[in-house]
């Protein structure tokens, strides 16, 4: 049994984003997902998300919890029956929250592994740096809102980027079962983010040089949201035994 809605609100929101090589990508990608490329690179990054007043959505706000959490992800495609859909593959979650480490892959979506954030948020300059317990993950971003992307970045635009980010709405993320992934969906009243100019971006996920070698990763841009109504809905697990593979797999890198 799982919620099947969670209500609250996005405080603050970081997308530090970078854009790799799609054959590096594809490495660390399992099946039966393949990167969504852009401009022939695939993207990968870290969510960075303060969550505010979240219950389950038939409970009043004054109840509800805060966090800080974390989620390494990769936009992907993949296969569903004849259609190809489109979303996020999550490696990896962290949360300050230890009810949403407890709960997480068994009441609600996705594991989340404990881990202390450190944040300064003055409206005009943040930063945000998470450190897990078990010592697999080290993040730090830091910056302030910007009218523009940097020259590094492959998107033509914020509004270009906006919109590429927003039909990421729908995650699967690492169950303890191999070959299962937990589905969720978020859903926001109003989409809406500003560039982020960044000082400093720390990941040693993807720094890692075994995983993504030197000069097949390179910073893209950093994107920010504030003060959203959101819900994350469960979705049904996807089973990659119950997948056609590797015939879809193959026809839909083929399709890249």
């Amino acid at each position: 049994m799982r919620f099947p809605a969670v209500r609250g609100i996005i405080a603050r929101r970081i997308l530090a984003n970078y854009h790799l090589d799609p054959a590096v990508a594809r490495k660390v990608i399992p099946e039966p997902f393949v990167p969504k490329l852009v401009d022939g690179h695939a993207i990968g990054g870290i969510c960075l998300i303060r969550l505010e007043s979240v219950r389950p959505s038939f409970l009043p706000s004054a109840i509800g919890l805060s966090s800080e959490n974390a989620a390494h992800r990769f936009a992907v495609e993949w296969k569903d029956g004849n259609v190809i859909r489109e979303g996020v593959f999550v490696p990896r979650r962290d949360s300050s929250s230890r009810f949403n480490a407890a709960i997480g892959g068994l009441l609600f979506p996705g594991i989340h592994h404990l881990a202390d954030f450190d944040t300064t948020d003055t409206g005009d300059r943040l930063s945000v740096s998470c450190s897990s317990r078990d010592g697999e993950t080290r993040v730090s971003v830091e910056g302030g809102v910007a009218s523009a992307l940097p020259p590094c970045s492959i998107f033509s635009s914020v509004d270009s980027a906006s919109a590429f980010f927003s039909r990421g709405a729908l995650s699967y993320s690492n169950t303890n079962v191999e070959g299962v992934y937990d589905g969720l969906e978020l859903r926001v009243d109003k989409w809406h983010v500003d560039a982020l100019d960044t000082r400093e971006v720390e990941s040693t996920f993807f720094e890692n040089t075994t995983l993504f070698p030197r000069g097949s990763i390179g910073f893209d841009c950093a994107l920010l949201m504030r003060n959203i109504s959101h819900e994350w809905h469960t979705r049904q697990q996807l089973h990659v035994s119950r997948i056609r593979e590797p015939v879809e797999r193959a026809a839909l890198l083929k399709s890249r």
